[in-house]
């Protein structure tokens, strides 16, 4: 069982400052909803986040 509180993070897109939803552990890349710079892309486990974590989501 894993000790996270949460599953999703919102994410801040670095290009654009648009905030998104997205799975911790992303099995695809993910990719900003406004301008498509990449978000997160998935490493086998937890997603490598490119843009700011602005917070955990429950």
């Amino acid at each position: 069982m894993s000790d996270e509180k949460s599953s999703f993070l919102k994410v801040k897109c670095a290009d654009c400052g648009n905030e998104q939803v997205t799975f911790r552990r992303a099995s695809s890349t993910v990719n900003c909803n406004i301008c498509g710079s990449i978000l997160a892309e998935p490493t086998g486990g937890r997603a490598e986040i490119k843009g700011e974590v602005v917070e955990e989501v429950e």
